[in-house]
């Protein structure tokens, strides 16, 4: 299955800040592990963040982090940060299982 990657207004910035052979790697590693199999993690690249209820994953190529959410046709780019910065991303951006059935109530 073919998923859509959609980039949030905040990733595209992310993104284009980038220099361009670190953009040109996000791009590929965007296409090459989440266009088709973003679920599939492994030791080293993808990664299923636990206790998060967002994001759900995160993705390394290099030392940037890439932090997404996936749906059942979609992935949603959330965040493409440096390894210095994932762990502050994460704990001002990310929303632990807890705080997300907090809302469902």
């Amino acid at each position: 299955m073919r998923f859509e990657i959609v980039l949030a207004p905040t990733a595209v910035r992310e993104l284009r800040a980038l220099p361009a052979y670190e953009r040109a790697q996000v791009r590929d590693a965007l296409e090459r592990h989440l266009r088709h199999e973003p679920r599939r993690v492994s030791r080293s690249r993808i990664r299923r963040l636990r206790g998060m209820a967002q994001p759900q994953f995160r993705l390394r190529v290099a030392d940037i982090r890439i932090f997404y959410d996936v749906t059942e046709t979609e992935v949603e780019v959330l965040a493409i940060v440096s390894k210095s910065q994932a762990d502050s991303w994460l704990r001002e951006r990310g929303k632990t299982l807890e705080e997300g059935r907090a809302g469902q109530g």
